[in-house]
């Protein structure tokens, strides 16, 4: 059996002549926590935003197994089993937790009461039960983080692809967030996560890919990143360390 994966293959792409990707391959598999990483103006971006389909390649295609979804829009992609989460906060701030969940719900082709299931074990797995008739911009940074995920997984998703989730959040948020990132693991589904804090980022990722010049610079976990010098020399720094 074909294992599921979501895969960039050879992606190329210039702006105004300049080429800011060059002939990138990326791959998820089906429960892998996989990162990009890389300095300010190395490409990660324009990668993960090809990836989501926000933007289109010059060459090179985006496929979801062995189908190219390179031009597929976004709401077909999440029909599809891609769900994405933008850095900025994408609730709607005035309905309820459990509103929230429940206009996402609507959209389920599935009978009421398999509808009102899935919202209530959703609101059970995700600690959110209790907060279930609060508003959400009375909530927590890690309380609403947890609902917009607890939403997209109502669609019942093969992949996640969560943008800067650690960005301007305590580190009690940031736990909270590596610790879902877990259970969505253990759920079996595929993430790709971009994020400029490293830290956070190697302490959740089971690998990640170093976006240096354009290309793919190294491909490894977080020791062999680590410990690599030419990760250290471009991005990391000599005295970098994770404890």
């Amino acid at each position: 059996m074909q294992q599921v994966k979501l895969k960039a293959d050879n992606i190329s792409m210039s702006y105004s002549g300049k080429k800011v990707v060059n002939n990138a391959s990326i791959e998820v598999g089906k429960g892998e926590i996989v990162g990009l990483l890389g300095p300010n103006g190395a490409g990660k971006t324009t990668i993960f935003r090809i990836m989501v389909g926000l933007l289109h390649p010059d060459a090179g295609g985006i496929f979801l197994s062995d189908r190219n979804i390179t031009k597929t829009p976004m709401f077909k992609r999440a029909q599809m089993g891609m769900s994405y989460l933008p850095q900025e906060p994408s609730i709607f701030r005035k309905l309820t937790v459990e509103q929230n969940l429940n206009a996402i719900a609507e959209f389920l082709t599935l009978p009421a009461e398999e509808r009102k299931h899935r919202v209530e074990s959703s609101l059970a797995e995700f600690g959110l039960t209790g907060l279930r008739g609060r508003r959400a911009d009375l909530l927590s940074g890690g309380e609403k983080r947890r609902v917009e995920i607890a939403r997209a997984l109502l669609m019942d998703p093969a992949f996640l692809l969560l943008d800067e989730p650690f960005v301007g959040i305590d580190p009690i948020t940031v736990s909270e967030i590596q610790d879902t990132i877990h259970v969505l693991k253990e759920k079996s589904i595929g993430i790709l996560v971009t994020d400029h804090n490293v830290r956070e980022m190697l302490e959740v990722i089971d690998r990640a890919y170093i976006i240096y010049d354009g290309k793919i610079l190294l491909e490894g976990n977080a020791g062999e990143l680590i410990q690599n010098p030419e990760a250290r020399r471009v991005y990391l720094g000599e005295k970098f360390r994770v404890e």
